[in-house]
């Protein structure tokens, strides 16, 4: 399990690295050819802000992987540590619930979308550059389903939270 694990990481980050490659090349091209050549590609602006979701949205993934988001969890400071468990496990299914919701409404959102027909840029339906929203939130919903379960079962057997 560990190394399917691993190799869907790597698969994740892959990705990533892949868009924002993608990304970077496209817009220098697209400087050059207005800077120097007064000309440009019509899809290229477009097809750059898709990106930016698309990079946001695996970069969640990637820091959810590790569970390595930004969190703001002013309270623990204030609780003693053995409660630390316990509000751990709340937030971690108060996230999971609501990148549910998300990732539910995205679907429903890429359906109608789908059923539109209407094209983003270029020939690219507007259904598949919104696709990455229920994807990714689905998947962090399920990390943090299993966060909560793994931190339930840590608080059980006694063992610290970090």
């Amino acid at each position: 399990m560990k190394r399917v694990l691993r190799f869907l990481g790597v698969f994740e980050d892959a990705i990533l690295a892949s868009v924002l490659g993608v990304m970077i090349v496209i817009a220098a091209i697209q400087i050059v050819l207005r800077n120097v050549f007064d000309t440009g590609f019509l899809w290229a602006d477009p097809m750059l802000r898709v990106s930016v979701l698309w990079v946001g949205m695996l970069g969640a993934m990637a820091a959810t992987r590790d569970d390595r988001q930004i969190s703001v969890d002013a309270l623990s400071r204030f609780l003693p540590s053995r409660w630390n468990a316990r509000v751990r496990i709340l937030t971690d299914i108060f996230t999971a619930i609501v990148a549910g919701f998300f990732s539910w409404h995205a679907g429903r959102l890429v359906i109608e979308d789908h059923a539109s027909g209407m094209t983003a840029f270029a020939w690219v339906p507007v259904w598949v550059c919104e696709l990455i929203l229920p994807v990714a939130m689905a998947i962090i919903a399920i990390r943090y389903a299993i966060y909560a379960w793994k931190h339930f079962r840590e608080a059980l057997a006694g063992e610290p939270t970090p």
